[in-house]
């Protein structure tokens, strides 16, 4: 019986989430998580001392949703099969891989119909502008996304349930929150989003290097550990680059290049060196490696609770 309440809760989450991806009908924790940071935003990002009021605003609501988390796991702990649910639905809001499978079929779906509603399609899971992008953009685009959110949405919250259990992997999902709603470097986030960036680059250092490896050990061409080392480092993000260049160089593409952001120019270095065009075979390839390493995960996670 123990055996069996210490991995339920994470095999029932996960195929949850496997099986069905995030449900638009029901309330997601994660948008309430958004309401609550825009709430704080739009009151204390203004005025002076605005990199401490963020800091302590991140840290109070990371903290602070550790503690709820744990506090209600304790309080069903004398009901082991009701805190087993609990645990099984908080793992599958956490989990994001079908829904971000689902949307990256659905850009490479759209932009063979037309750049146009391609570049709508794209607009759903990329911060970038999408107004002038090409359909190799929209295609790369797509790929970048689907490296570096298995690192966000699957590796890094069951990294951190491993570590912290589903405390962790929820305040996990407040960083990652934090950091895609306040992290940027423009002028109304640059000091408000700070800590909140710095403290999403600490909670992803190990987990997207994990990611990265795992996409080559899917791959089975182990010899690509040299091409992430080189080509890893080349990102704006200290962490989002190791998964990219894993993928990069499982297709042999190139990714990276000029992105614009709320009408700003930045530029990134590139990832690989073939500028080939991508097709639908590569986006296929690319799920299939990011089912694997997300499998990968799981087995060694529930090795951890066993």
């Amino acid at each position: 019986m123990d055996v069996i309440l210490a991995v339920a809760p994470l095999l029932a989450g996960w195929a949850l989430d496997f099986a069905a991806g995030d449900p638009a009908s029901l309330p997601h924790p994660i948008v309430g998580f958004g309401k609550v940071i825009s709430w704080l935003e739009h009151r204390l990002n203004r005025g002076l001392h605005r990199v401490a009021k963020g800091a302590l605003s991140a840290v109070g609501l990371i903290v602070a949703v550790y503690l709820v988390t744990l506090l209600i796991e304790n309080m069903l702990s004398p009901y082991q099969w009701v805190k087993c649910c609990f645990e099984a639905v908080i793992i599958f809001y956490c989990l994001a891989g079908t829904t971000l499978v689902r949307e990256v079929r659905g850009v490479f779906a759209a932009v063979d119909r037309s750049v146009e509603e391609g570049r709508r399609q794209v607009a759903r899971i990329v911060g970038r502008d999408t107004n002038m992008l090409s359909a190799q953009e929209i295609r790369t685009a797509a790929l970048e996304t689907l490296a570096e959110n298995l690192s966000d949405g699957v590796i890094a919250p069951l990294f951190w349930y491993m570590l912290l259990g589903v405390p962790g992997m929820l305040a996990y999902k407040m960083i990652n929150t934090l950091d895609s709603m306040t992290g940027y470097r423009n002028e109304r986030f640059r000091d408000y989003g700070r800590w909140a960036a710095k403290i999403d680059d600490a909670a992803n250092y190990i987990p997207a290097r994990l990611t990265a490896f795992l996409m080559v050990v899917a791959s089975g061409r182990l010899s690509l550990l040299s091409f992430v080392i080189r080509y890893g480092k080349c990102h704006a993000s200290p962490n989002s680059g190791y998964p990219e260049a894993a993928l990069a160089g499982i297709l042999d593409c190139r990714f990276g290049g000029s992105h614009d952001y709320f009408g700003e120019t930045v530029y990134k270095p590139y990832i690989g060196e073939n500028p080939r065009l991508l097709t639908t075979a590569d986006m296929v390839k690319s799920i299939r490696i990011n089912r694997v390493a997300e499998l990968i995960m799981l087995l060694i996670v529930l090795a951890t609770r066993l």
